[in-house]
């Protein structure tokens, strides 16, 4: 028998959204802050998946200048219905806690990784919306409400609205139609149909330890619905020994072959920590329905497994991703993002020296504006980041580097600088919870040309180095608690935290000189340094 391994898109991948189209399946997650918006992954199989789009790629889709960290793009929906795709997703601007600005809208295009539409404004009642296509052609929108109020519940329930594609707006009443059960923190509304009954899944309890995927149904779109007698039909929540925590926030899929699939968000503790410096990630289960017309884990019980039966598909295995990244494209490499906005010739470069990225000094890493940045996923728990940096800094105000970051909150980089006195020179700024500090007592001289800067991640362990010729490397600084990025430590220091821990390539000119970078490769690989 062929298995799955969980989790499919390991490394920050959250709040999986499922879809069919023939012989492809396609999976949408949340990006946040990071841009272009929402990750989409392509398989033929359901074990083997590459990315293949990120469909909010102008500023004119999604503006996140100034949205806070862990704001921007939460829950997209991905489906399909008469030749087109839609996409469903939340800008959120602001969230406390309290009171939330979390704006929905809804982009379309008849190719996957085509060209997507200008954004169509739904509505802003709360997040985590979802399109439901009901068998007679009307579409009906879903999200979760957000209620301010004092003495509340902040999550008021599952509201339905019907959506108008020829008005492109919402039109007729809005129903209320679920208010949740007994686990709280009801979000992430999906609808199905099957065999008469319209099914409700909903993410309860909470995005942490206590997150679950809870079920109900009604005959009727609007309700009364019935809650599963057995819920949650999927959590992590009383098992803390499970490889796969925080399980929930899930998404259903039928195979051409009657089969049926259940993709969720989980998280992987570390072992040494139990942060999930990895972030939210994508795993898949297989599913049943039973007699009386419940879902339920094919391999019993309602806990994540790591190992899942694959369906009977014949197996699609995609190319291997190259480990070395030699900048000799026009375009910048699918698994980089940028942070809040697309960065322009202005502020980035592939083009002005050939095999070079060639990265222009903008604002500090603290700014939710214009950052010259980079970064990639970090998607193992041991790593290994090389990247060989050109820079002639002449202040102090000028820094480039390999930085490792969850937000603009909590990093660790190592930078190239000036210093007066010394001259050009290597530093290590740490900043944790807000709080900036500097790694090394006297800052490294460098000569000039080229310096080659890596950074080793094992699990907790987080060690730079650098190296004049590529070949002998020197560590720089003491081992750092690689634990810090991520959505634990946020939460445990009372911050807000959604995202995961990214690696990259960085610079900053304080003094609006926009000194240049140009960076010759990136490297990054899954263990320690290869011999």
């Amino acid at each position: 028998m062929k298995y799955i391994t969980n989790p499919i898109l390991p490394g920050f991948n959250p709040d999986p959204s499922i879809l069919r189209v023939g012989d492809d399946y396609y999976i949408a997650t949340s990006t946040f802050e990071w841009f272009p918006g929402v990750q989409i992954h392509h398989s033929r199989d359901l074990i083997h998946w590459q990315l293949i789009a990120r469909p909010l790629n102008r500023i004119s889709q999604l503006d996140m200048r100034g949205n806070p960290c862990s704001g921007g793009i939460w829950a997209p929906c991905l489906s399909y219905d008469n030749g087109v795709f839609y996409l469903i997703y939340t800008d959120v601007k602001h969230f406390d806690g309290t009171v939330a600005d979390c704006h929905n809208y809804l982009v379309t295009a008849t190719e996957i990784t085509g060209e997507w539409s200008e954004p169509v404004y739904l509505n802003s009642s709360g997040f985590d919306p979802s399109l439901f296509h009901d068998d007679d052609g009307r579409k009906w929108l879903l999200n979760m409400v957000w209620d301010f109020r004092k003495g509340r519940n902040r999550f008021g329930g599952i509201l339905l609205q019907e959506y108008s594609v020829e008005e492109k707006k919402l039109i007729g009443p809005v129903y209320n139609i679920f208010k949740g059960t007994k686990f709280g923190l009801t979000e992430a509304p999906h609808l199905y149909k099957h065999k008469g009954y319209y099914y409700l899944m909903t993410a309860e309890g909470g995005t942490f330890w206590e997150h679950a995927v809870t079920m109900a149904r009604s005959q009727t779109l609007i309700g009364p619905y019935e809650v599963d007698p057995e819920n949650p039909v999927l959590t992590s929540r009383y098992d803390c020994t499970l490889e796969l925590q925080r399980a929930g926030h899930a998404s259903l899929v039928e195979t051409q072959n009657g089969e049926w699939y259940l993709v969720h968000l989980c998280g992987r503790p570390m072992p040494s920590k139990g942060f999930c410096v990895l972030g939210r990630e994508t795993a898949i289960q297989k599913v049943v329905w039973t007699d009386d017309g419940w879902l339920r884990l094919a391999e019993g019980g309602n806990k994540p497994f790591v190992k899942v039966p694959a369906p009977d598909l014949s197996e699609c295995p995609w190319p291997q991703l190259p480990e070395r990244d030699d900048f000799d494209s026009e375009e910048l490499n699918i698994h980089f993002q940028t942070l809040r906005i697309p960065l322009g010739e202005d502020v980035l470069s592939l083009k002005e020296r050939p095999g070079y990225l060639r990265l222009k000094g903008r604002e500090s890493l603290h700014s939710r504006y214009v950052q010259s940045l980079v970064a990639r996923r970090q998607q193992s728990f041991v790593y290994t980041a090389t990247t060989c940096v050109e820079f002639n800094p002449e202040s102090f105000q000028q820094m480039a580097g390999l930085v490792c970051i969850y937000n603009s909150a909590n990093y660790y980089y190592l930078c190239v600088t000036h210093e007066e006195g010394i001259g050009k020179c290597l530093k290590i700024i740490i900043c944790d919870n807000n709080t900036r500090d500097e790694g090394l007592e006297k800052p490294i001289k460098l000569n000039d040309g080229p310096c080659y800067l890596r950074v080793v991640v094992n699990y907790d362990k987080l060690q730079f180095y650098y190296s004049i010729d590529g070949v002998n490397w020197t560590a720089v600084g003491d081992y750092y608690d690689a634990s810090k990025l991520s959505d634990e430590y946020l939460h445990y220091i009372r911050m807000e935290g959604f995202t995961g821990a990214f690696v990259g390539l960085c610079c900053q000119d304080l003094s609006g000189r926009r000194k240049h970078a140009d960076f010759d490769f990136f490297e990054y690989y899954e263990g320690v340094p290869k011999k």
